[in-house]
């Protein structure tokens, strides 16, 4: 499957993952929920690399491992904020906000990874953010 189909089922199980973590919230407090979910994508992820991987954790760089422990960093505060935002507002806010993400991510790749920004880059960009803004003001 190509990146656009993989990144299609991304955005899917994400919408998926707002209106189930919204009820989720609703009688438990965010931080708790948080951890739960945690655990449950810590169990399914070991298990998914240990049946699919092919290079063993011992060859893994520590520059590479640097990246991914502050990446994890950056998802843990991410859905600490996301589940707290979850509890205090709407589903239907929250989620096109938290896609402000997208915006974010496409500055920071210029800057820090010099990827080429094009007038679609700043077309679409704009796009998300305008539609964030009006989702959650309307």
């Amino acid at each position: 499957m190509s990146w656009f189909i993989w990144a299609l089922l991304s955005a899917f199980f994400a919408g998926l993952t707002a209106v189930l973590a919204k009820v989720g919230v609703a009688h438990v407090n965010s931080n708790l929920a948080t951890a739960i979910r945690t655990v449950v994508i810590l169990i399914f992820a070991w298990a998914v690399a240990l049946f699919t991987n092919t290079v063993s954790i011992a060859t893994i760089g520590a520059r590479t491992w640097t990246f991914l422990v502050l990446s994890g960093i950056a998802t843990g505060l991410s859905w600490l904020c996301y589940f707290r935002a979850l509890q205090l507002g709407e589903a239907s806010r929250v989620a096109p906000v938290d896609k402000l993400s997208v915006v974010i991510a496409i500055a920071l790749a210029a800057i820090f990874l010099h990827e080429k920004l094009t007038w679609h880059h700043w077309c679409g960009g704009l796009l998300i953010f305008s539609g964030a803004l009006v989702l959650a003001y309307a």
